[in-house]
């Protein structure tokens, strides 16, 4: 392989065996070099593939001011979350997920406190992802010898959560809104009746998520099973009303129209949930 640009000391760009446009990573990789020089894949401590230019482009930007030990507890942070959730994670983590990191430590270099508003929902629906976070704490701490906020971990974990929907902050944010809404709707329906301590819960709150999802991917799910549905709106009344409030308000606020296989499905947990 040869270097098509030096980023820096540390990074460069070149094309790998299929022609596919690369950023290599590691100390000295770049120093002194020019292009159309040998790269020493010893030095190679991490190649970071991009789906388009564009990414490759932005990433390049942002890692030629961030210092090498940053991106490399970045990296590790990273692989860290892929290895702990078991799924595909979008790549342009490793541009939202670096900077912010980048972000927060200069942040706390300079001593500006930044409170996240949104711990609490961020712990309750994505725990796992949040403990990665706390994870992530501790990882730079030690490799970097920074202490980042506690409420950092939920920042962290709302990367982590984006890249595995692929969806942009704004709608995640929004999402996490929409789930903690319905959550106090069906809190307001049934007071002091919720067991929140259940396994019911859990999955209750994990249905939510997929749900909040769906909505802002425009998806709908459909079913024939009518018989089904009327059995549960015969049989479970309360619940059937609460969730026909949860359908106002996400009409109202996200003019998206709840199926009957949704409403029940929505039915279902409620009901699992209300019951002690």
């Amino acid at each position: 392989m040869t270097i098509t640009k030096v980023v820096n000391n540390n990074i460069v760009i070149s094309k790998d065996d299929s022609h596919r446009e690369v950023v290599l990573m590691g100390k000295g990789l770049g120093f002194q070099k020019h292009i159309g020089d040998l790269i020493d894949r010893h030095k190679v401590e991490k190649t970071y593939v991009m789906k388009d230019h564009g990414m490759t482009h932005r990433f390049q930007e942002m890692a030629a001011d961030i210092p090498i030990e940053r991106l490399k507890v970045c990296n590790e942070i990273i692989q860290y979350a892929k290895d702990t959730l078991q799924k595909n994670i979008n790549d342009n983590i490793y541009i939202s997920l670096t900077d912010h990191i980048n972000f927060a430590i200069e942040r706390v270099k300079m001593g500006v406190p930044f409170q996240n508003p949104f711990l609490w929902e961020i712990k309750k629906f994505y725990y796992r992802e949040y403990l990665i976070g706390k994870a992530a704490i501790g990882m730079i701490e030690r490799r970097l010898k920074i202490t980042l906020p506690p409420d950092e971990a939920a920042f962290i974990a709302l990367h982590i959560v984006n890249a595995e929907l692929d969806l942009d902050m704004t709608e995640m944010v929004s999402m996490t809104k929409l789930v903690n809404h319905i959550l106090k709707i069906v809190d307001d329906c049934f007071p002091g009746q919720i067991d929140k301590e259940s396994v019911f819960y859990e999955r209750f709150i994990t249905h939510l998520k997929f749900f909040a999802q769906r909505i802002f991917a425009g998806k709908e799910v459909e079913s024939d099973d009518e018989e089904f549905q009327e059995i549960i709106r015969n049989k479970y009344q309360e619940c059937v009303d609460c969730v026909e409030k949860i359908r106002v308000y996400i009409k109202k606020t996200c003019n998206h129209n709840v199926t009957d296989e949704e409403m029940m499905y929505l039915t279902v947990h409620i009901k699992r949930v209300t019951t002690k």
